[in-house]
């Protein structure tokens, strides 16, 4: 009995100075207002926003890269030839778009109106060999044959006349309102349809949006991506949080607009400024990857921290300690 009795002691002895000293140390840490978080760095997923073929890849994973920087070249030969095709397509559309909104040309007219003036003559001419039939076939000086080719004749020209008739007066008016905005509508979408065609092709090159790292590559030369297809993943240079979290107790401390120093593990001689930018309204259980397993339960308030002077020494997710500057 008494044999391990003694090492029991010894371990509710360890534990109690263990304990004690967790206390202390969470004591002391609100005393001085110290906080513990993470580095927090914004991630990028960056794609292509057209369909195509890559021709190129120009960075890889570990590459700095600035704003504007290519990363990454599709095949444009197929976007040109779209682009030309609807180049093409408005221009056309132009032309007639300008024709409607003038009216027809002094010359077309002229031609439409002697058009008419000579299919009024030929309806004279065979209304003259109709009649001339007509007078002869009673006294037997013709046939029912030559009347009949007579009268169609007649007829023949008077539907020219007509339709000669018809279209000087379309070209004397000019286009219907409606075909002029038809017309109008579909320049529009011939122009609209530039636009995008211009558009892809620029899309063809894949752009850097701010300066980053690049932490994954996903893609590879010579291969068909899918536009939306995730092709890198950038880590941004700014803005570089802390994601931190206070007890109720220290929450007056750590308010919005509060200067604080960060300093990490690897480097505690080396301290960051930095300015309490966000303090959560919301309670929440302190996330186990920040905290002690007997402060694992407490109520906390998540807060997030502005580092001012950030490097590349502060690596994502790396844990860091907040202190109230002085």
């Amino acid at each position: 009995m008494k044999k391990w009795m003694a090492p029991a002691a010894a371990l509710l002895a360890a534990a109690l100075a263990g304990g004690y000293y967790l206390y202390q140390r969470e004591a002391e840490a609100a005393r001085q207002g110290t906080l513990y978080g993470n580095v927090d760095i914004r991630e990028v997923v960056l794609a292509f926003r057209v369909s195509g073929r890559l021709a190129s890849v120009l960075v890889d994973e570990g590459d700095s890269v600035q704003p504007g920087q290519i990363l990454a070249r599709l095949d444009v030969e197929p976007l040109k030839n779209s682009l030309n095709a609807a180049l093409a397509n408005e221009a056309a559309l132009t032309a007639r778009n300008a024709l409607m909104r003038k009216g027809n040309r002094g010359e077309d007219i002229a031609q439409a109106r002697a058009r008419l003036e000579a299919a009024q003559a030929a309806v004279i001419q065979s209304e003259s060999e109709y009649r001339r039939q007509l007078d002869l076939v009673p006294a037997g000086g013709s046939s029912r044959q030559l009347l009949e080719a007579a009268r169609s004749q007649r007829d023949q020209s008077l539907a020219q006349r007509d339709a000669a008739a018809q279209q000087l007066k379309a070209l004397v008016v000019g286009f219907r309102p409606e075909e002029v905005a038809e017309s109008d509508a579909q320049l529009k979408q011939a122009r609209a349809s530039v636009a995008s065609a211009r558009l892809a092709l620029k899309d063809a090159s894949l752009q850097s949006p701010s300066a980053g790292i690049i932490l994954a590559r996903a893609v590879e030369a010579g291969s068909m991506v899918q536009a939306g297809t995730p092709a890198f993943t950038l880590s941004l240079r700014q803005p570089v949080w802390v994601r931190a979290y206070v007890g109720e107790s220290q929450l007056g401390k750590f308010s919005t607009g509060t200067e604080v120093r960060i300093s990490s593990d690897g480097r505690p001689d080396k301290t960051y400024r930095g300015v309490v930018g966000f303090v959560s309204p919301t309670a929440e259980f302190t996330p186990k990857s920040v905290e002690t397993p007997d402060l694992r339960t407490a109520l906390v308030y998540r807060i997030r921290v502005v580092v001012g002077d950030a490097d590349a020494a502060l690596s994502q997710g790396m844990p860091v300690t907040v202190r109230l500057a002085q």
